[in-house]
């Protein structure tokens, strides 16, 4: 600019003057650009892509009050949080970064949903920063189905907790530890009522990380909540408030999944595989219905002579039925042809004794009970 006034001053004043407002809006007009390169969101479900391959979205499911992204070339931070949701309950929202689809807002040029069979790879990254002022946890998520689903919610929710701020825990209750990844993470398991959930939580703070999705994947498949015939549907990363949140960033994420034959899941050390040596049970249904809704406690006794260790039980819901939640089972999926398995607290059933679990759902038409079940594979006595 100096060298500029220099020449000016043997121009005429007004010429001058005129060059001088040309550069200075010139100057502002570039100033603009490289502040317009980020995009501040505030709609509840509004989304934007980044690099040609991500969607990054404020996902505001849980709250009324106003929350802000602002997106980067990189990733996003929350700009505005406001309000609260009590802490043992869902948190208020979901601000996230994604490859693959969500609701049927797939990222540009994903090849998700593919099943998990043909999979080789999935190396991901991330990144965070983190705040203290607020209750919240740093969720990468991973979703599982046995269809290669692009709307609603998937069958199996995969969350591995980086870090979590506040008196909050994961869905269900902690069922052991693994090592994955190269780190030792507390297992959750549980049901929200709408999908299975499994969350790797890490004992402290973790900024970032890099590592194979499969690697959580098939961990979750040796538990008995996905198979190798499923599929992946999306995987993203950002942060679940419950209080507050302003601050929070995710400040780059990269998920790329590989073709190729899947290594098959190890064997789950800590839960022995399911047997029913006698292949004999017996297993009762006592529903309630009402308009549109229903209940089903059922009871699953061992006829035989030998101890079950492990057990799932399999039937099929009549068309039109929905299960809404469960107890003392993981049931998974909510409809069709669906399995219940043990918990960790209820996995033996001795000869002569019975465990029990049940649901509630929602139905169209008329109610009817499932016509048939199986223990383990082997057809069961219904009465």
């Amino acid at each position: 600019m100096s060298a500029l006034l220099s020449r000016l001053r043997a121009l005429h004043p007004a010429l001058a003057a005129l060059i001088l407002t040309i550069a200075s809006l010139t100057s502002v007009g570039l100033a603009s650009t490289t502040a317009q390169a980020d995009t501040l969101i505030c709609d509840q479900y509004g989304s934007t892509t980044i690099q040609g391959r991500y969607v990054v979205q404020n996902n505001r499911w849980g709250t009324s009050e106003q929350q802000c992204i602002n997106v980067t070339s990189t990733g996003f931070q929350l700009t505005t949080a406001n309000g609260s949701v009590p802490t043992n309950g869902a948190p208020k929202s979901y601000p996230s970064i994604f490859n693959g689809c969500h609701y049927t807002n797939c990222s540009p040029g994903t090849n998700l949903p593919k099943q998990i069979s043909t999979i080789s790879s999935a190396p991901s990254s991330i990144s965070y920063t983190y705040v203290s002022n607020a209750t919240y946890n740093a969720s990468f998520d991973i979703w599982l189905d046995p269809s290669p689903k692009k709307d609603g919610v998937s069958a199996t929710e995969i969350m591995i907790w980086l870090n979590r701020v506040g008196s909050i825990q994961p869905i269900g209750s902690r069922t052991g530890s693994a090592t994955v990844a190269g780190r030792t993470w507390e297992v959750w398991t549980g049901n929200n009522g709408g999908n299975d959930v499994i969350s790797f939580v890490a004992p402290s703070a973790v900024n970032s990380m890099s590592f194979d999705v499969m690697d959580f994947v098939r961990q979750t498949i040796s538990k008995g909540m996905a198979q190798q015939s499923w599929y992946i549907t999306s995987i993203q990363a950002g942060f679940e408030p419950w209080i507050n949140g302003a601050g929070l960033a995710v400040n780059s994420f990269s998920s790329t999944v590989n073709s190729g034959t899947s290594t098959p899941p190890p064997t789950d050390p800590t839960t022995p595989p399911p047997t029913n040596p006698s292949g004999s049970c017996r297993v009762t249904n006592t529903a309630t219905s009402w308009p549109g809704g229903y209940t089903s406690n059922i009871t699953v006794t061992n006829t035989g002579s030998t101890a079950v260790n492990g057990w799932k039980v399999g039937f099929t819901l009549p068309s039109g039925q929905t299960i809404t939640n469960a107890w003392n089972a993981t049931v998974s999926p909510n409809s069709g042809a669906v399995t219940a398995t043990n918990t960790s607290s209820n996995a033996q059933i001795a000869p002569g004794a019975s465990q029990s679990f049940g649901f509630q759902g929602t139905y169209s038409g008329s109610f009817s009970k499932p016509g048939s079940y199986t223990l383990n594979g082997t057809a069961c006595t219904v009465g």
